[in-house]
C-alpha cells in the first residue's frame, strides 16, 4: 500500500465538511459519557484496524458500558454495549440531521440514553445551527473517507514511533474531532496560568508547557494537508531555529507560529517517513532548548529506558 497517498483538500472538501460534523456528533457523546481526563484526553478518538473508535464509555453518566466505532472500510457506524448487544447503520446517504437522529435512536434501541448538552458544531462556520437542522451537509464519498482513514493511520504510526523516544509525560496519539487533526503532545513541568478569557478549552489544554506534533488535512488557513509542530508558551527566538528538512517553515498562526511541513512535498521524497521524523525532532529540539527542558533526562531512544538493555 502506498505510503502517504495523495489527498488534496479540494477533491474531498464537501465530504470532509460532512464527516467532520459526523465526528463531532459522536465525539460530543464521548465527551459527556466518559470520565474527565487532564488536558481533555478523554475527548479524542483513537485509531482501530478499520476506522476510529470512541473507546468504551458510560457508567459515569448512568448508561451501560458502550462504545461507538466508525468502520471506514465497510462505512458503518457500529454501536456495542458490554452486554453483547450491537447495532449499526450505513453512513453514506445521511445528512448531518439524519445522522444525528439515527445515532441517538440506535443508541436508544440498545438501552443507551446518550446526552449532548450542546447539540451543534463546535468552532465551525455553522456553530449556531443545531445538528438536527443541518440538511445542507450530506456529501459522503466512501473512497475519499477510506483514504482519509489510511492517511490518518499511516501518520498515526509515525507519531507513535516519534513518541517512543520520550519518557516524560506525553499524550496518546489521538484524533481530535473538534479540529479534525491527529496529534501527540510532550509536556514539561512548568505550570501555565492561562487567562480566564482564554476559555476552558485552552486553559485545560495548555495548563503546562508543551510541545505538540501532528497532522491535519487542510483548512481555510492552510488549504492543503500538512504536518505541524508548535510550542506553548512560544519562547523568544523559536522561529530563528532551523527546521529539518531545510524547506520546512515557520508560519504565523493565531498568537504564535507553527512549524509546517507540506504533505505533498513530503510524498515526493525518497524516504517520506524519515523526513517527517526528522521534522518533528528538529521542532522538538528547537522548542525544548528554548524552554529549558532537560531533553537528555527524558530521552529513551527506540522506547527503551532499561539501562542494561544495550549490554545484554
Amino acid at each position: 500500500m502506498e505510503l502517504f497517498p495523495p489527498i488534496p483538500l479540494q477533491e474531498w472538501q464537501d465530504t470532509k465538511q460532512t464527516l467532520h460534523r459526523f465526528l463531532q456528533i459522536v465525539g460530543k457523546i464521548r465527551m459527556s459519557a466518559s470520565p474527565r481526563r487532564n488536558h481533555w484526553w478523554h475527548v479524542p478518538f483513537h485509531l482501530t484496524g478499520n476506522g476510529i473508535t470512541t473507546r468504551p464509555m458510560g457508567i459515569v453518566d448512568g448508561n451501560p458500558l458502550f462504545a461507538i466505532d466508525f468502520d471506514l472500510v465497510s462505512h458503518l457506524l457500529v454501536m456495542r454495549t458490554i452486554e453483547g448487544r450491537s447495532a449499526s447503520f450505513a453512513i453514506p446517504g445521511h445528512s448531518v440531521s439524519s445522522f444525528y437522529r439515527e445515532t441517538l435512536a440506535t443508541l436508544e434501541g440498545l438501552g443507551v440514553h446518550a446526552r449532548i448538552p450542546h447539540p451543534r458544531p463546535f468552532d465551525l462556520s455553522d456553530a449556531d445551527r443545531p445538528f438536527a437542522e443541518d440538511t445542507e451537509h450530506a456529501a459522503y464519498d466512501p473512497a475519499a473517507v477510506n483514504r482519509y482513514w489510511r492517511v490518518l493511520s499511516q501518520v498515526g504510526m509515525v507519531l507513535e514511533e516519534f513518541a517512543a523516544d520520550f519518557s516524560g509525560k506525553t499524550s496518546p496519539v489521538h484524533h481530535f474531532w473538534h479540529t479534525f487533526d491527529i496529534a501527540m503532545t510532550r509536556f514539561g513541568s512548568r505550570r501555565l496560568d492561562q487567562p480566564r478569557q482564554a476559555g476552558p478549552l485552552i486553559r485545560e489544554a495548555y495548563s503546562r508547557d508543551v510541545i505538540s506534533f501532528g497532522f491535519w488535512f487542510g483548512d481555510a488557513t492552510v488549504p492543503e494537508p500538512a504536518f505541524y509542530a508548535y510550542a506553548i508558551p512560544e519562547p523568544d527566538g523559536l522561529t530563528e531555529r532551523p527546521l529539518a528538512p531545510a524547506w520546512a517553515e515557520w508560519a504565523p498562526s493565531g498568537h504564535g507560529h507553527l512549524a509546517l511541513l507540506r504533505y505533498d512535498r513530503v510524498r515526493k521524497e525518497p524516504d517520506p517517513r524519515g523526513v517527517v521524523l526528522s521534522f518533528y525532532e528538529s521542532a522538538y529540539r528547537a522548542g525544548a532548548e528554548l524552554l529549558d527542558w532537560d531533553a537528555g533526562a527524558v530521552a529513551c531512544p527506540n522506547g527503551v529506558t532499561d539501562p542494561l538493555r544495550e549490554g545484554g
